[in-house]
């Protein structure tokens, strides 16, 4: 008994540290951007690919991965994994170009999204007793939650005291570690009845998220001919898919696991999280600093306040959904976040607002987060039968990441289009519409300093750079709002999927999703 409690601590350390690497090349690389921009020559479309190479990659693989996991083995699969994105993680270091970095990107994120999703399946299935998956998720939650939360402090520090290459190489030696503790601890395990391989689904579905990430990451850069061409292959690919699925006798998506209400409300925790909460961590560094004017150093302390709650909030997170169920919970916990949003855009929208203005906004959101994370990870995996934890998985990290890309690029859009539009409404036609939107992007990287050389005409039109700065301000204002109402209402949808509470429903729900699987065999 004491070994096999030692074989899930290291198992569950493993776990931990794979997903500790997978947040940490979502977060860590923005803040070494400007610095690519100098030493590797990279424009701005270049730097979008470094960004969106990663993450277009990992929603490419994850319901392939959760498959392939389930047919050969879920240590097996998450061993591959965890070296490829230690040798992907040295090709990134090494790179001498853009380009090269680019496609080091985009391999490190297909082992990054298999090594993320392959986490959450050995956690499920190494923690069978409910009350000792939910620690375990707790754990998870709260580690996966630095690689996230504190990815952008960590890069800082990086570049701080060494060198940009190191933001990438430092994942090298972890991943051996992590090796160390999969291989020691994760008990193999896979699906007793997945018998063949779902080839048709993998490759429909693979080409059907890529193409349409694809469109929404680069789509703006591309001709009206081209976009057509790409949402009319992602849609086809899509259509493809859902025949393959349907005509499968082992169909890697599972489509009657949303039958199971707690299933599908977990599921909008997950997109709730990843429509507001971790796209913004990304922005928000440029409104401490650009807006607000303060140092990266100070910056990387009030990023604390957004991101400690997580790990404060998850034992907390549990208790609740021990107590009142998931339908509660998660709910709950994404009314807080979507209140934060809407504390954080009234902070941002007063006359003379610092820190003090947006600390009760950043504060709330930390505790949604809290909140909704872990309890959402438990329920979706702890939804179905154990043999199906590859496919639960696959599917709540495609829907988190998925969402993750798409409101990346929005959020982005958001911030863009909000500048714009204050530009436009006190300029007036001074300015092109291409001048314009050229000087939104430039605005919108929060580096106001430089804006005299590089627009002149801007110089003369606002010589004291408040214009510039109302319109990055208006921008924010824009993203924290959308941000803010979407997740209320996903908290609404959340509520009302997992309907009222009816243990015996669920029960009968989960035997015939695992009757469903048996059947198959």
């Amino acid at each position: 008994m004491t070994f096999q409690i030692d074989r899930n601590t290291v198992a569950l350390a493993g776990a931990c540290l794979a997903s500790l690497l997978f947040g940490l090349e979502i977060s860590s690389v923005p803040v070494i951007l400007p610095k690519l921009e100098s030493v590797l020559a990279a424009d701005f479309k270049d730097l979008q690919w470094i960004m969106n190479a990663y993450t277009i990659a990992c929603t490419t693989v994850l319901m392939a991965t959760g498959t392939l996991a389930d047919r050969f083995g879920r240590k097996r699969v998450m061993v591959i994994a965890t070296i490829a994105f230690g040798i992907a993680s040295l090709l990134c270091g090494l790179a001498a170009s853009a380009p090269l970095l680019i496609v080091a990107r985009f391999l490190q994120g297909l082992a990054g999204g298999a090594m993320f999703t392959c986490s959450v399946a050995v956690l499920s299935h190494q923690f069978q007793d409910g009350s000792e998956r939910g620690k375990a998720f707790v754990a998870w939650s709260v580690v996966s939650g630095i690689g996230l939360g504190f990815g952008p402090a960590i890069g800082g520090l990086i570049v701080a005291f060494s060198s940009w290459q190191w933001v990438f190489l430092i994942h090298v030696p972890l991943a051996l570690l992590a090796l160390v503790f999969i291989g020691a601890g994760v008990t193999e395990s896979r699906d007793r009845n997945a018998q063949k391989l779902d080839r048709a689904g993998i490759l429909t579905l693979s080409f059907a998220v890529f193409g349409f990430s694809y469109l929404i990451t680069q789509g703006a850069d591309l001709g009206s001919g081209a976009r057509i061409g790409v949402a009319s292959a992602a849609v086809l690919a899509f259509a493809a898919f859902l025949v393959a699925e349907k005509t499968s006798p082992y169909p890697m998506f599972d489509f009657s696991v949303f039958r199971i209400r707690q299933f599908s409300g977990a599921i909008m925790g997950g997109i709730g999280m990843n429509f507001s909460y971790w796209p913004f961590i990304i922005y928000l560094p440029i409104y401490f600093s650009g807006v607000l004017g303060y140092d990266s150093t100070t910056t990387g302390l009030l990023l604390l306040v957004y991101t400690l709650p997580l790990m404060l909030m998850s034992s907390t997170a549990e208790r609740l959904r021990a107590r009142y169920q998931a339908r509660v919970a998660i709910p709950l916990g994404l009314l807080t976040l979507g209140v934060g949003f809407i504390a954080m855009r009234i902070g941002s929208s007063l006359e003379g607002a610092n820190w003090l203005t947006m600390l009760p906004g950043t504060l709330i959101a930390g505790v949604g987060i809290g909140l909704t994370n872990s309890p959402t990870t438990n329920t979706t995996t702890g939804s179905v039968s154990p043999d199906r934890a590859g496919m639960a998985s696959g599917i709540d990290i495609s829907a988190r990441l998925i969402t993750l890309a798409i409101n990346i690029a929005v959020l982005g859009l958001l911030l863009t289009q909000g500048i714009a539009s204050y530009l436009k409404t006190a300029l007036g036609t001074a300015l092109d519409p291409d001048e314009l939107r050229a000087l939104a992007e430039r605005i919108a990287t929060g580096n106001l300093d430089g804006l005299s050389q590089y627009s002149p005409r801007l110089a003369t039109l606002d010589p004291s750079g408040a214009l510039a700065h109302a319109a990055l301000v208006n921008g924010f204002g824009w993203v924290m709002l959308y941000s803010g109402i979407g997740v209320l209402a996903l908290a609404v949808i959340s509520f009302v999927v997992f309907g009222p509470r009816n243990a015996p429903q669920e029960a009968r729900d989960r035997h015939r999703s695992q009757g469903a699987s048996e059947a198959r065999s």
